[in-house]
């Protein structure tokens, strides 16, 4: 039950970042966030791509929530929009975790 705790605990540390993230993005660059690597530049093309890592998973719940044509939600694009973000915030969780600890030396 411990690990299970840490793993819940991490994922949700993740979502918490990522959302945190997205929405710090959009608002001082004005723009809907995405997933994407395109950019006018190379040093625009790394942000983006680094900021789609970090946003990725709150990004990836608001794309399972779209609505289909005639106003419904696919549950099979919202279960596997889910399935991959939580993944996606595990790893993301884990990063902010450990740079946590790299700056308290803990």
């Amino acid at each position: 039950m411990f690990l299970f705790m840490i793993a819940a605990y991490i994922t949700a540390l993740g979502l918490c970042a990522a959302g945190a993230a997205t929405h710090l993005y959009q608002g001082l660059f004005k723009q809907q966030a995405m997933l994407r690597f395109d950019g006018k530049t190379y040093a625009g093309s790394v942000g983006h791509l680094v900021m789609s890592f970090l946003c990725g998973p709150y990004i990836m719940l608001q794309l399972g929530w779209r609505h289909e044509p005639g106003e419904t939600i696919s549950s099979t694009s919202a279960l596997m929009a889910a399935l991959l973000a939580f993944g996606w915030a595990f790893i993301t969780g884990a990063l902010m975790l450990e740079l946590y600890f790299a700056i308290t030396g803990t």
